[in-house]
């Protein structure tokens, strides 16, 4: 039988993980390291946008990210924990992920 590939995240935790780390990336940059294609990182992040997790402001011709850490988690069963709790583990430093408090 052959083997499955199956991960534990979902690309839009991929997408707002890289995100916090990187603020400043492009959606091509974004693309190329969480391996999906341009338009699926622009559903994600229009998704996270929408939902509040993640803004942007534009720097001239770049936007510049803010993950919103102090949401909870979206799934009924990780919705006593935030957002922040999960980027933390996945190796985003307390002040990228605590960035959008100040």
């Amino acid at each position: 039988m052959p083997k499955r590939d199956w991960t534990f995240l979902t690309n839009h935790g991929r997408v707002l993980a890289y995100i916090a780390k990187y603020p400043d990336s492009t959606t091509e940059e974004i693309a190329h390291k969480v391996g999906i294609t341009l338009r699926a990182v622009q559903k994600i992040i229009s998704d996270l946008e929408r939902d509040g997790y993640l803004e942007h402001q534009k720097q001239g011709r770049r936007n510049r990210y803010t993950v919103h850490s102090e949401l909870p988690m979206r799934h009924r069963l990780e919705h006593d924990h935030l957002v922040g709790d999960i980027l933390v583990v996945l190796g985003c430093k307390p002040q990228q992920v605590g960035a959008d408090k100040s």
